[in-house]
């Protein structure tokens, strides 16, 4: 049995490397080079949008991954949107999952994107409609005011930041300003520095060689990855066993690659976020990070299901399973949406991918989960992000449940 197990592992890491991480890197690094181009000019349009807000924030979120998305979290804060643009933007965001689908069901993910903007935008006007946020707007604007206090006292001059090791493209800011609160809270906490220092070799490690190594192998695997399409056996193609060797190799990168990038559970920040739109290089940083994220959580993924399969008694028996609980899988969906951070999500989506979740728990997933946009939203004011989950899990499960009786 143990060598059995041991098979699965092996085979599991290759193709989570060549079936998926490959093509979702070359995804990334897509949008990643578009997000630099457009110098977050989405966000621009939105603060200065008022009657539109809930449709560019849903426009927001409905791009793949969670940069989008994040950056409308201080925003509310500031009084520049409406609760209901958070969680329209909240709803049509699948972070990091939405890889997992672009690379293996892009039509799918085209279905869940639709049903997804059309439930955040009403979702979103609906909620501002109900003024839901009146009960705790009052408490938020009191918070920022604080801040705002705080920020003064700091007196953060640009020379004394470059003296200290921050890069210029680290102070450009998207919706906010080096100085302000919103920048006190999110880039400049009390021992980040610490931090930095303690965490100093990790950053050699990933901003001097590992990217360049990662991208290096995907570029290898994404070749081999193209020639699986073409149903080419790889590991009799030139070199013998390359397709195995290269996804191993690739998966374990990736494993190594997110824990010292302490990235287990939670995947971007804010100021990921900003330092890709900024910078060149750190797009091609942090979107190695990233691929190695979805890698490691698919290749989790991939593990669960043959593990499952093998000791269930094989595919049919799985089959009939998910008809049984059918009903159940799409609370639970919705309910596995309610975790912050991306990791729980994408092992949902592929695990769907490979036929053990229906459509209806899917789209539930999808509507409920926030990816890391509400980790921002949650270091600022723990109860309007609350408050905001569990407001987008309501249409999850009403739209989930309906597609599930219908369908």
């Amino acid at each position: 049995m143990i060598e059995d197990i041991v098979k699965i592992v092996i085979v599991c890491a290759e193709n989570a490397f060549l079936q998926v991480g490959v093509f979702v890197g070359a995804v990334l690094l897509l949008f990643g080079f578009i997000n630099y181009k457009r110098q977050g000019g989405f966000v621009k349009s939105l603060e200065e949008s008022k009657r539109w807000q809930p449709i560019w924030g849903s426009l927001l979120g409905l791009s793949p991954g969670c940069g989008g998305a994040i950056f409308v979290m201080p925003l509310y804060l500031k009084g520049s949107v409406t609760f209901g643009t958070v969680i329209a933007t909240l709803i049509a965001t699948m972070g990091d999952s939405a890889f997992v689908l672009i690379t293996t069901l892009p039509k799918t993910y085209l279905l869940v994107s639709i049903i997804s903007l059309v439930v955040a935008i009403f979702s979103g006007y609906w909620v501002d409609y109900l003024k839901i946020d009146k009960h705790f707007k009052g408490r938020s604007r009191k918070l920022m005011a604080t801040l705002e206090k705080e920020s003064l006292s700091h007196d953060i001059q640009e020379s004394d930041l470059v003296a200290k090791g921050y890069h210029p493209s680290n102070m450009n800011h998207i919706g906010h300003i080096e100085g302000d609160a919103i920048d006190i809270l999110l880039h400049h906490k009390e021992g980040e520095e610490e931090k930095e220092k303690t965490s100093l070799w990790a950053y050699h490690f990933t901003h001097h060689y590992a990217y360049k190594f990662f991208w290096t192998l995907t570029t290898i695997g994404l070749l081999l990855g193209i020639a699986l399409l073409f149903q080419v056996n790889i590991n009799e193609f030139l070199i013998p066993n390359i397709g195995t060797v290269i996804g191993i190799i690739g998966t374990l990168f990736s494993v190594v690659y997110v824990f010292i990038n302490k990235k287990i559970v939670k995947n971007d920040s804010h100021a990921e976020e900003e330092s890709k739109i900024f910078s060149l290089k750190e797009t091609l940083i942090h979107n190695a990070e990233d691929t190695a994220f979805v890698n490691t959580w698919v290749f989790i993924a991939y593990v669960i299901y043959e593990v499952v399969v093998y000791f269930l008694g094989g595919e049919v028996v799985i089959s009939g399973w998910m008809t049984a609980v059918g009903f159940g899988s799409v609370i639970v969906g919705a309910c596995i949406g309610l975790i912050p951070g991306c990791g729980p999500q994408i092992i949902f989506v592929t695990l769907f991918t490979k036929g053990m979740v229906p459509f209806a728990a899917l789209l539930a997933n999808a509507i409920s989960q926030d990816g890391d946009a509400l980790f921002p939203l949650l270091a600022i004011d723990k109860k309007s992000s609350l408050i905001a989950t569990v407001v987008t899990t309501i249409p999850a499960l009403i739209i989930g449940l309906l597609v599930y009786f219908i369908f």
